[in-house]
């Protein structure tokens, strides 16, 4: 197998309002939580603009050490365009560290390893080439939220 080449995207800031999560328990796929996004903003350099309201994470804890992240937005670009952003991954870490980010605590970023699957979908020309691109997201944690690095594949 070849080594998998990528080159910076997007850096991707969101606007968590944890406040609002609908906490929805424990059901028979883990226990599952929807966190609303309010807003953010994007920035990289071929892709800059703000994330709009009414997008969220479904989120589910799976076991006591990790979290799959369902993500949903719509991105508003500084030329106008929209663009629907989904992505989905895995946040893993000790148990500890997961009580600790449960409890609103920032992890050092070696205990918040949080990796991301990303898709775009536009009916914008100028952004086209975003409909078949597969992307790779990393995230860190800033007190408003997750601050994702997201990398094209090539």
């Amino acid at each position: 197998m070849t080594g998998l080449n990528s080159q910076f995207l997007t850096a991707l800031r969101l606007q968590v309002d944890f406040a609002a999560m609908a906490r929805i328990g424990k059901t028979a796929l883990g226990n599952r939580l929807i966190a609303p996004v309010q807003g953010g903003r994007f920035e990289g350099p071929r892709l800059t603009g703000d994330v709009l309201p009414g997008g969220a994470d479904w989120a589910l804890y799976r076991g006591e050490d990790r979290m799959l992240v369902d993500v949903r937005l719509t991105l508003k670009t500084d030329d106008g365009a929209l663009i629907y952003l989904t992505y989905q991954g895995a946040l893993r870490t000790t148990a500890e560290d997961m009580t600790r980010f449960k409890k609103g605590e920032i992890l050092s970023p070696e205990a918040f390893n949080l990796r991301t699957v990303t898709r775009f979908e536009t009916a914008a020309a100028q952004y086209d080439w975003l409909n078949d691109m597969i992307g790779i997201g990393v995230g860190t944690q800033e007190p408003t939220g997750v601050v994702y690095q997201i990398f094209e594949v090539l």
